[in-house]
Formats: structure tokens, sequence, C-alpha cells
């Protein structure tokens, strides 16, 4: 199963792009489901979209970029979002916004996406959004871009006088058990192994981020091909280590997908059902009929 996720920058834009997902799971309802975008620079605007996303296209969760047109997720703004998310115990994935410009001549989708994730992870964490909004699933992008390297640095530093809100070691841990990245563009060791120590690998699902314009087929299957290598590679507690129930299987001839299970009932939603039926759970750029989609 193949979750289509697009985020362009405008509403219009996002509104067709979120009609045209369901029309396409309309057609192949066994082949993909929809992850609805939300513009979150307009909080009232996204929770209107949620609403409709969820009651008329059948949207099976949410996707937003880290930071959408220059708001981010941390934003006390969204909070009544994020209380609506939380009572239907949704699914929410995250990815970084990679239309920002070049960076010292390099571009984006480069490198700078990763540092975007960990801003957004850790301004969430100092807004303890995790822990008032326990029920909603959160998912990042490329194993969390950056954060998963920096959590120590954070546990270590976030509660000295001199770091406003302040967060304790204790604090990023309890925040951290809702947390999920995927492992698109990343799956390689010295991706993994931080997301692993830091989440375990219970929170490492599958991503590909195929349909992105700097997406290749060659770049796509590089990384496809790395998966099994790279959990070789990975300390033998953090494999067996799994609370929440891990389940893998090929579907199409790909390699293994990663699925896990947590607290959303499969009454609730649809990605509950397969989630808890051992389905794989997948992510792909869906095509956008305005031809400004979001590169991922």
């Amino acid at each position: 199963m193949q979750f289509l996720s697009n985020i362009p920058a405008g509403q219009d834009a996002l509104r067709a792009s979120n009609d045209y997902g369901a029309e396409v799971v309309a057609q192949h309802p066994a082949r993909f489901d929809l992850l609805a975008g939300l513009p979150t620079d307009d909080p009232a605007a996204a929770l209107d979209e949620a609403v409709r996303g969820r009651e008329i296209l059948g949207a099976d969760g949410f996707a937003v970029t880290a930071q959408y047109n220059g708001t981010y997720l941390g934003s006390e703004a969204l909070f009544p979002l994020w209380e609506k998310l939380d009572e239907w115990g949704a699914v929410v994935f995250v990815h970084p916004d990679a239309r920002q410009p070049p960076v010292l001549d390099h571009p984006a989708p480069l490198y700078e996406v990763a540092f975007e994730t960990a801003r957004t992870v850790f301004d969430m964490m100092f807004r303890k959004v995790f822990t008032q909004f326990a029920d909603i699933t959160f998912v990042f992008a490329h194993c969390g871009g950056a954060f998963p390297a920096l959590t120590g640095r954070v546990s270590l530093l976030g509660n000295q006088a001199w770091v406003p809100h302040g967060l304790s070691a204790q604090d990023i841990e309890r925040q951290l058990e809702t947390v999920y990245v995927d492992t698109a563009a990343t799956a390689f060791p010295s991706s993994l192994l931080p997301a692993v120590a830091t989440l375990g690998s219970d929170h490492v699902v599958y991503g590909s981020d195929w349909g992105a314009p700097c997406t290749t087929e060659e770049t796509a299957e590089e990384d496809r091909v790395h998966d099994r290598p790279a959990a070789v590679c990975l300390p033998s507690t953090a494999l067996t280590r799994q609370p929440r129930r891990i389940r893998q299987q090929r579907i199409d001839d790909r390699p293994l997908r990663i699925g896990c299970v947590r607290r959303v009932p499969a009454s609730t939603t649809r990605i509950g059902h397969l989630m808890e039926q051992g389905q794989t759970t997948t992510r792909t750029a869906q095509p956008d009929p305005t031809g400004r989609g979001t590169p991922r």
C-alpha cells in the first residue's frame, strides 16, 4: 500500500491536489491511500481542510511541511488543529519544504532540509506538542533529518538556565514515544544508526520519496537496495527491541518494507486496519495537476 502525499505552496493548488489524490485512490483503492495536505500557514484553513479531507475525501492521514510559507509546526496558532487531529488519533506525515532557496549555493534538498526537520522537531519538543497531543502519530521524513544526531546535545544542554522554555533529557525521552521516522533517501547505516539509537527500530518505517523531482530511478533503486544491508549493520539489540509489533513483507518484488503498529484502532482509520493486519505502509508523492509539486 502506498500513501500519496503532496503539499503545494498555495491553498487552491493544495485543495486541487487533495481532490486529485482522492480520485486516484478511488480508482485504485487496493494500491493507494491518501495523506491529505494541510496549509499550516493558515490554521483555520488547515483545520477546514483536515475536516474536508477526513469526511469528504476519505483521507487516511495528513501531510504537512516542517514549515509552510514561514509558519513552523510548533506555532501555538496550530494547537486547535493538533487538538482535533489528536481527538481523531490521526497520523501526520511531516516533510521539510524543499522549495527553499539554496544555501551556500547548495540546493536546499541536498542537506538543508535535514536541518529544517531538526529545527522543527526540537521546536515542537520545546513547546510540548508531542506530549500535549500524544494521540497523534507524527512521522518525519528522511530518518528525521539531523534531529537524531543532535538529540544528545539538546538533552545535555536543553535545560540550562540560558535556554528559553527549558527541555530536560527526561522531557525529550517522553516526547519521543510518539515520534516516527521514515527511510526515504536515508537507507544507510550513517543515517539509520542515529535514528535507531534515538527512537528504536520500532519507530523506523519505510519511505521511498518516489515521484519527487529530486528522486530519480537510479537514486531510488540505490536507496532501495541499501535497506536490507543497512539493517544487517544495526545493533542486534536495536533489531530485537520491538515492544510495538513490527511486520515485514515483500510487495510487488520490492524489498522489505517496515510497518509499525501503534494505538490506532482499526475501526478509526484504514491505516490502523492496514497496520494491524501487518500490511506495508509506504509513501509516494502524488502527481500534481497544478505542476507545482513539492520536491521531496
